[in-house]
């Protein structure tokens, strides 16, 4: 009787070892099912054509449109993510620089505009400065679009914000200097200009400083400027407009001979020039030959109707 207890105990103890190990085996195999399920939804995460890794992948190789799309699904699920933001406001901002549709151009530069200013709401402090030098190129360009220039002060702005908390760039200089053009703020853009000549000289800065000092009426720095402009430029387009910028300057200071070759020059070059008209006509108007005048504003007023100078002065003259 002995014996054959314990037999029985062995065998029910084998029978529940053997459950025991097939129990451990299936949770063994539930957790490692488990395990990989997770790690494949972890890694579609990260490594998904929607991930944060391959933004920032997409973004190194320069496919602006790939960090574009891809930025965007990832703001439809997380609204505020602060890299996504960032990186779609860089990627609007360059897409709109090649776009040849003014249209669509001016909706990517408002699209870039809102996510850096929600960017620059969570930014790290390192960030920062970046996202403001962003913001005011952002807005620079949004102002060429404008016709009063209402974004030029918020260009200046941000730049300015930028250089204050220690971002450095070039073309920040250049920058301003056009901003406070557009804003009429006449010093502040000499200064700009002139600060931008010694990182990059170029005919187009010689020529906003020229115009800028012809503005505060300081007309032999203009000139200097000038001269400087056709010692060697090349761009025939910098060139009609110096011309029509010493023509004007020898109108104020009344050297008429001297204008009027200036304005013949440009015509030239170019006969369809409506500026250079209206100041042949301001020229007799000086002169006291108000037919001669009348028939140059009617001249410019064929090539550009709307033109300001000549409608204001035909109608004074009615």
């Amino acid at each position: 009787m002995v014996g054959k207890t314990t037999g029985s105990t062995v065998t029910r103890r084998k029978g529940t070892l053997v459950r025991r190990l097939a129990a451990t085996f299936v949770v063994v195999a539930v957790l490692a099912l488990v395990g990989v399920l997770v790690s494949r939804i972890v890694s579609s995460r990260l490594h998904g054509d929607s991930s944060l890794v391959n933004l920032y992948r997409t973004w190194d190789s320069y496919d602006y449109q790939g960090v574009y799309d891809i930025s965007a699904n990832i703001l439809r699920r997380k609204t505020f993510n602060n890299a996504a933001l960032m990186l779609h406001g860089y990627a609007a901002f360059f897409l709109s620089l090649s776009e040849t549709d003014t249209t669509r151009s001016q909706d990517l530069l408002d699209e870039s505009i809102n996510a850096l200013r929600l960017a620059l709401l969570t930014a790290k402090s390192k960030t920062v400065p970046q996202l403001e030098y962003m913001l005011g190129k952002a807005y620079f360009y949004k102002n060429t679009f404008s016709s009063y220039y209402y974004y030029a002060d918020l260009a200046v702005q941000y730049l300015t914000r930028a250089r204050k908390d220690g971002y450095k760039a070039d073309d920040i200089p250049e920058f301003l200097g056009l901003s406070y053009a557009s804003l009429d703020i006449t010093m502040e853009s000499i200064s700009a200009f002139t600060e931008a000549l010694l990182v990059r000289e170029s005919d187009l800065l010689l020529l906003s400083i020229a115009e800028q000092y012809y503005k505060a009426g300081q007309y032999v720095a203009a000139g200097q400027y000038l001269y400087r402009i056709s010692q060697d430029c090349k761009d025939e387009k910098i060139l009609l407009r110096s011309y029509l910028l010493r023509g004007q300057i020898a109108v104020a200071q009344e050297n008429y001979a001297d204008a009027a070759e200036d304005f013949q020059t440009i015509l030239k070059k170019n006969e369809n020039s409506a500026d250079a008209y209206y100041y042949l006509g301001v020229i007799y108007e000086k002169q006291g030959d108000s037919i001669k005048a009348r028939s140059q504003w009617r001249r410019a007023l064929r090539i550009q109707p709307n033109h300001p100078g000549a409608l204001k002065k035909m109608a004074e003259f009615k």
